[in-house]
């Protein structure tokens, strides 16, 4: 039995896996019921398996059976797990009820990456190396890749890892069933900025006799354009979006404060360099002008999710030759999202893969995004998405790869 026929004969456990965890959905960096249920689904399995201490991950490792030449070769696939604070509101019949939503297909994730780990298992004595399954929780803006990567995670398997591989599913973007690759920055960096602006307040009709915040922060936000637009080359993007504002309490009241919430995103390193830079210069100089002072706090979260070229061209090759031509499509623009993967793929060269689950009766141009109360994902996708992982896996390690 080929490995796309023995994993066509468990999809229907896959997909039932999948659905489960839609339905229980749990946000951050604690998933208990997330994480029982994929310990059910691996139980059996000849894994060695590690759970998280900080975090409720679940790290399984395949040890090859077939002797290698020296050092060992060791292959890294990630799934995430953790869902989003949303009011699902598809109308599915296994939609989930508890207030949470796996609106970013990290359900998906989770089931290819088991029946990844299923399909390598059969083959395991052919493998001459190894291979980290990796379920990370806290993806969803809490990093929680950095706590497994603390935790000891590249070293877990003894050798560290040589080759390092991902899959992200879309609810919309490309036709269903779509691989996607890219060499170079695949997802943008993310930082918060929060900015605060402390002022003199007072009577709306006497302003001369305050120090208004208000002016000044709505400078600092119409001035982030200007520092986009003007400070960077349009060649390197970088997005700064204000997406909190916020100061008074009523019209004829100069408050004491007010602040704003702003994502910086880029694309290099350079870019990120100078806009940590120049952001704070900015907020401190347009304050003093208007004899405020400026608080100005950083949250970095991600850096830039850049694939390695070979494993990109590998991904590309394996997905035509698995699936055809038209299965795979080479982006020409990085996404503004980001992913704590990243992490990974500062230190072991790899390849992040987008994988469209868009609903078959949906438009992908049209159809709602990953994140929307209303994205549905076609769980049609999960056996091919294990296919491409074990398969990627495999080649590295079988004999003469």
């Amino acid at each position: 039995m080929t490995t796309q026929d023995f994993l066509q004969s468990i999809n229907g456990e896959l997909v039932a896996l999948r659905r489960d965890l839609h339905q229980i959905p749990e946000v951050g960096l604690d998933l208990p019921q997330t994480q029982a249920r994929i310990l059910q689904a691996l139980d059996g399995l000849p894994l060695e398996i590690t759970l998280g201490k900080s975090v409720s991950s679940v790290v399984g490792i395949l040890r090859g059976g077939r002797q290698s030449e020296g050092k060992r070769d060791v292959v890294l696939l990630r799934g995430d797990m953790d869902a989003l604070p949303v009011e699902e509101l598809t109308g599915l019949d296994y939609a989930s009820t508890n207030g949470n939503m796996h609106a970013c297909g990290h359900d998906l994730h989770m089931s290819l990456l088991v029946g990844a780990a299923r399909a390598l298992c059969e083959m395991k004595d052919d493998l001459a190396g190894d291979v980290i399954f990796m379920f990370q929780p806290g993806e969803e803006g809490v990093d929680g890749c950095r706590y497994m990567l603390e935790e000891g995670l590249l070293d877990i398997a003894g050798p560290r890892p040589t080759a390092a591989y991902a899959i992200h599913v879309w609810s919309s973007l490309d036709p269903l069933g779509t691989f996607s690759t890219k060499p170079g920055p695949v997802m943008a960096s993310s930082d918060v900025a929060r900015v605060r602006v402390v002022g003199r307040g007072g009577h709306g009709s006497a302003p001369h006799l305050a120090k208004d915040p208000v002016p000044a922060l709505a400078e600092m936000v119409t001035a982030t354009h200007s520092l986009v637009t003007r400070g960077f080359d349009v060649f390197d993007p970088v997005v700064v979006t204000v997406g909190r504002l916020s100061a008074g309490t009523i019209a004829n009241v100069i408050p004491e404060e007010g602040s704003f919430d702003a994502t910086l995103r880029t694309f290099s390193d350079a870019a990120h360099t100078t806009l940590l830079a120049e952001l704070p210069k900015m907020v401190d100089g347009i304050a003093a002008a208007h004899g405020v002072t400026a608080h100005y706090d950083l949250l970095e979260q991600y850096p830039v999710t850049v694939n390695d070229a070979d494993h990109a061209d590998l991904v590309a090759e394996t997905a035509t030759r698995l699936f055809g031509e038209d299965r795979h499509l080479r982006w020409k623009a990085p996404l503004a999202g980001a992913e704590d993967f990243s992490r990974i793929l500062e230190e072991v060269p790899g390849c992040f893969i987008g994988l469209s689950a868009c609903p078959a009766d949906l438009d992908p141009a049209t159809a709602p995004f990953n994140h929307s109360a209303y994205a549905r994902f076609d769980d049609a996708v999960v056996a091919d998405g294990a296919l491409l992982l074990a398969d990627l896996a495999a080649t590295h390690l079988s004999p003469g790869a």
